[in-house]
């Protein structure tokens, strides 16, 4: 996939993603970017983070990157025609205490990435609202369910585990709320 002025935040993503892949280089969509994808775009961020599953050397990401136009600006990746940028945040891959985070494959156009399950993402919002009390990232998690399927037991035995059973019945409380005013407009949202 060509990147341009004109490529969202989805196909920038998953380009990099195809790009890291491509190089041999292990890479997870997580963050902002990855919440967007499972938003339908209701979310909008700039950044486009993936965690390596093993430490690479810049010019290795270099090497990957500066084919669909990215040039490194000290530690993150920039493009002249997109106001997105790449970043690499420091693994391990994890959501809170739980690193046995299993990624999903996410494409567009040919091109693939490997991402957080809608599950994941969702649990990664949470912890945002769970550790920094940050509600914006609580509106994303809910945004994040009522577009996808996602396993209300596994983020229910996760928030107990990261002892945050309150701000868990907070969340459903909030995903009812929205699920009852979108069957109010006739929209049909996954179960």
């Amino acid at each position: 996939m060509k990147l341009s002025a004109k490529s969202s935040l989805a196909d920038v993503a998953i380009s990099v993603g195809d790009a890291l892949r491509r190089a041999g280089i292990r890479g997870v969509l997580t963050g902002g970017a990855c919440a967007h994808l499972y938003t339908a775009g209701s979310y909008a961020s700039v950044d486009v983070d993936f965690v390596l599953s093993e430490e690479t050397p810049v010019h290795v990401l270099d090497r990957a990157l500066n084919p669909l136009g990215f040039q490194r600006n000290r530690d993150h990746w920039v493009h002249a025609k997109l106001p997105f940028y790449v970043e690499f945040p420091r693994g391990p891959l994890g959501i809170g205490e739980d690193f046995k985070i299993r990624p999903v494959w996410k494409g567009k156009s040919g091109s693939r990435t490997l991402a957080l399950s809608a599950t994941d993402a969702c649990r990664d919002r949470l912890a945002a609202y769970y550790h920094w009390n940050d509600r914006q990232s609580l509106g994303v998690a809910v945004a994040i369910a009522m577009h996808n399927r996602i396993r209300l037991a596994t983020v229910k035995q996760w928030s107990l585990g990261e002892g945050h059973g309150d701000r868990y019945r907070i969340f459903v409380a909030e995903l009812k709320r929205s699920r009852l005013a979108a069957a109010g407009r006739g929209i049909r949202k996954p179960a």
